[in-house]
């Protein structure tokens, strides 16, 4: 499915200030559907002269009209079209009291439209149409009656290019309030002329004991706040209705996100809507997650700070003994210790068990050219990426590459030197599994007859953690001369 930037830009000659205006209406239009009870759906016309609907939303409040998705559809000619070029070209909603819509699977159904020009800077961008399916001839609660006046107005809004606010801030945090969680209108003095239940529920969750209605929404919130609290600088702005603008509000021991949209008419404020949510147990979770996660990170950075101690003390033993195999060994221990704390390293730095593995492997890599090669000119190079890893498959990928890279310079460059490269590449197998496939290779005297591969400690280390990951590793010569490792590893998904 193309974005509703690839549709407007694709069938349309809008310019690019016309096609934000929409993408801003239909970031914004959840709302006016909500508050209808309404199927919205924007239509456009196109460069072959014809209306085609871009977008479709659908009430989280009511019954909604249309099952199938409206995107893509040419508006009917017979009526649908002319109605749409009427509301287009005289900027005024027109009302269709009663049409019958009807279903491939399903009963037809009653449903009023309204046709809504979408104004921006004088002249008509696009056309909104609201479909309010007529399930029901009760008389409408109060809470009904006040939703659709406020859905007109913001209606009207639209028409006269006041809506959406272009001023709005974006990036809304999690749990950003909607109308099922709770709605006030305010008059044009920031008195409260309507409370949903869910918003009274909120404001009495704040410490508010008395009546909402007739009461000043910034005379409530400012008398439940506390001295310790932190106070937003949006909050005057949202609890009068004046600015279209979002805050938070600490008190009585919860958390309630404010939103405040104003409503117009030609250019004059006459009122507004705050839309409450109490999220309070959401921003405690999101507390204990940031503790979770500076945690792991501390546990992270003191295990690479023991390991690094662990290090020390087996270079200071090695130093004490003469040269030979002891103190080759405990060299050898001290590298590997190394390798392990520069993945903790990695995973102090970030936010979750997963890691960006190429840093990781450029700094062994550099480490170990720089400790085995003795003097001698040894270059490297590397071919594709391993991207992100699991923790688990980090530390055992430093090991293996490591020790194979070591094994390339020691026992395939020696003295001579040489060059070390490394190819690495990913794909999915039939079982869904991210398999990893790397080869390292040197262009050194190749593979001695008399040593057999894999008869070393570094290399049985390499066998088995590589056999832990599922996976195969095996030793060739290359040619003209060299030699060539290769395995393969099953990655664990990352979420």
């Amino acid at each position: 499915m193309a974005t509703l930037s690839e549709l407007l830009r694709g069938r349309t000659d809008l310019p690019d200030h016309d096609v934000e205006w929409l993408q801003l209406l239909v970031g914004d239009w959840q709302l006016v559907a909500d508050l209808s009870f309404a199927d919205l759906v924007l239509w456009v016309r196109t460069v072959t002269d014809r209306w085609e609907a871009v977008a479709h939303v659908r009430p989280t409040t009511g019954q909604l009209v249309f099952v199938e998705d409206q995107v893509g559809r040419a508006a009917d000619p017979a009526r649908t079209r002319d109605l749409l070029d009427e509301a287009a070209a005289e900027q005024r909603i027109l009302r269709v009291r009663q049409v019958t819509v009807t279903h491939e699977h399903g009963p037809d159904q009653s449903v009023r439209e309204e046709y809504i020009p979408v104004v921006r800077g004088g002249h008509v961008v696009a056309v909104l149409t609201r479909h309010t399916n007529l399930w029901t001839t009760r008389t409408p609660s109060r809470l009904e009656l006040t939703y659709l006046a406020t859905a007109d107005a913001l209606c009207r809004m639209v028409t006269g290019g006041e809506f959406p606010h272009s001023s709005a801030p974006t990036g809304l945090r999690r749990g950003a309030p909607r109308v099922g969680d709770g709605v006030i209108r305010l008059d044009v003095d920031g008195v409260v002329t309507y409370a949903s239940p869910n918003a009274v529920s909120a404001l009495h969750r704040l410490g508010h004991l008395g009546e909402v209605v007739g009461a000043s929404l910034a005379q409530i919130v400012t008398d439940n706040l506390r001295d310790a609290s932190p106070v937003d600088e949006g909050l005057p702005l949202v609890v009068t209705g004046r600015q279209p603008w979002r805050t938070e509000v600490v008190a009585g021991g919860t958390t309630v996100s404010m939103r405040a949209i104003p409503l117009t008419e030609a250019g004059q404020r006459f009122g507004a809507i705050v839309l409450l949510r109490d999220v309070g147990e959401l921003r405690r979770r999101e507390r204990e997650l940031l503790t979770k996660d500076a945690t792991i990170r501390e546990i992270h950075h003191r295990v690479k700070n023991n390991l690094q101690s662990v290090a020390a003390l087996l270079r200071l033993q090695a130093r004490r003994l003469p040269d030979g195999e002891a103190r080759a060994a405990l060299a050898e221990a001290e590298r590997r210790v190394g390798t392990i704390a520069m993945v903790h390293d990695q995973l102090s730095q970030g936010v979750d068990e997963t890691v960006d593995f190429d840093p990781i492997v450029q700094r062994g890599l550099n480490a170990v050219v720089e400790v085995s090669s003795n003097g001698a000119a040894v270059h490297t190079a590397t071919e594709g990426s391993f991207g992100r890893l699991r923790a688990e498959d980090a530390t055992s990928l430093a090991m293996i590459m490591n020790e194979l890279v070591q094994n390339a310079i020691e026992h395939g460059l020696g003295d001579a030197g040489g060059q070390v490269r490394l190819r690495i590449g990913r794909e999915t197998d039939d079982r869904g599994q991210s398999v990893l496939a790397v080869s390292v290779e040197d262009d050194g005297a190749g593979i001695d007859p008399a040593r057999r591969p894999g008869s070393g400690l570094g290399t049985q280390i390499v066998q088995s953690l590589v056999a832990d990951l599922q996976g195969r590793i095996t030793w060739e010569p290359v040619s003209p001369h060299g030699t060539r490792a290769r395995f393969t590893a099953v990655l664990r998904p990352l979420t």
